[in-house]
């Protein structure tokens, strides 16, 4: 019975003088995801209103094409909800029409059971030469519905109704749905530049990438390897992952770094202790080599502040001071259960889980260091000779792998 789909953004709206660009962003963007649907959709935008709806003009979604556009917004940063939609007429007896075919199936779960139907009417009217007023058009719309349905079975509850019929009456068109489904929110990816995140096969890592394209970043990838210490399956898993991020955007690049020769160089000459630190700045700097070449404008990573030995804050410290570059990581403050929560949501949860090991594992110390002071890391690196050619060697063989 629907013919189109509403969508609602949120904070595009308070973006003052820039919100035609956010705006531009998202429909962009809602295009490109929909190209694989464009033979039986199209996205539409006017005035403060975007809607998705059949390519041919005067026909409804089915049951199929509309579960391919809901499952597609749901992915779309940069909108709050969706609504499916019954597009009218602009006049009050083709509304009250529209509620007539679209109310039946949302009301008849609790009439059939033999509840009252609780329910509200949400209207809103940007055409001021519409006869009613918002108000108006509400009273005629509960008073049709009590008709259907009969006032005994109904209750109307303004604040926590289960059931909300919605009618937007606008110039071009007067918009009749039912209740609305979440969207991702905040930002349209690309709104806010590009980073690069460094990928692990673990939890949090892909959660963060998920948290940075919400806040309208387009995300490419740099994942560490060390064949022939890590299986070809840690990598597969790695590209999984990614797979499955670059649903949320256009798709992000994924570069590999096979950091084996130079964690041997630190296993054989450096204190076992301060390993893993040593990895990590090695992995930041060669990160910033790939990020400048990629144009990314920061590196993001998966770190939670004390959630392993690596992440106190003096380690983290130590490790984020051996690049220039500005360092993200938007799950610092999450801990482990609100990291999986985020990977169950974007679908990266059932991966991430699969046995594999990974760069950080390799030659890992019993007993690693909390606490490597800033000089200490440093003067670990200079027992390597040519370590700034490692540096530099690893950093040109990853942008050549490039996937």
């Amino acid at each position: 019975m629907f013919n189109a789909v509403l969508c609602r953004y949120h904070e595009i709206a308070i973006k003052g003088n820039n919100r035609r660009e956010f705006e531009r962003q998202l429909v962009g963007n809602m295009r490109f995801m929909f190209k694989k649907q464009e033979a039986f959709c199209k996205v539409h935008h006017i005035r403060g209103r975007i809607w998705v709806e059949p390519a041919e003009p005067g026909r409804d979604f089915t049951g199929p094409e509309l579960q391919k556009v809901c499952d597609v917004l749901s992915r779309v940063f940069g909108l709050e909800s969706y609504s499916p939609a019954k597009l009218v007429k602009p006049d009050m007896e083709t509304i009250m029409q529209a509620v007539r075919e679209v109310a039946p199936p949302i009301f008849a779960p609790y009439l059939e059971k033999g509840e009252k139907a609780v329910f509200r009417i949400r209207a809103r009217r940007s055409n001021k030469e519409f006869p009613l007023r918002s108000k108006e058009i509400e009273i005629e719309l509960a008073g049709l519905v009590e008709t259907l349905f009969g006032g005994e079975n109904l209750k109307i509850d303004l604040d926590h109704a289960p059931i909300t019929i919605g009618c937007e009456v606008r110039e071009e068109f007067a918009a009749v749905f039912a209740g609305s489904y979440p969207a991702p929110g905040g930002l349209p990816v690309g709104s806010s530049g590009k980073v690069l995140v460094l990928l692990s096969g673990g939890i949090d890592s892909p959660a963060a990438a998920y948290e940075m394209m919400k806040r309208g970043c387009q995300v490419d990838f740099l994942a560490f390897h060390s064949p022939p210490y890590t299986p070809p399956e840690s990598s597969d898993k790695v590209r999984r992952l990614a797979e499955q991020l670059n649903r949320y955007q256009y798709p992000g690049k994924l570069y590999f770094c096979n950091l084996a020769p130079l964690q041997k160089e630190i296993r054989d000459l450096c204190e076992e202790r301060d390993r893993t630190v040593l990895y990590r700045r090695a992995m930041f700097r060669i990160a910033e080599k790939v990020a400048h070449k990629a144009k990314s404008g920061a590196l993001v990573t998966g770190e939670a502040v004390g959630q392993v030995a690596s992440q106190t804050l003096k380690n983290m410290a130590t490790i984020g001071s051996a690049v220039d570059m500005l360092i993200l990581r938007p799950l610092c403050g999450y801990d482990k259960n609100e990291c999986i929560r985020v990977a169950q949501k974007i679908g990266t949860y059932p991966i991430s889980i699969i046995p594999a090991p990974d760069s950080c594992t390799v030659f890992a110390p019993a007993s690693p260091a909390t606490s490597v002071p800033i000089h200490v890391a440093e003067r670990e690196e200079a027992k390597i000779a040519g370590y700034t050619d490692w540096i530099e060697k690893l950093a040109a063989e990853t942008l050549t792998s490039v996937e």
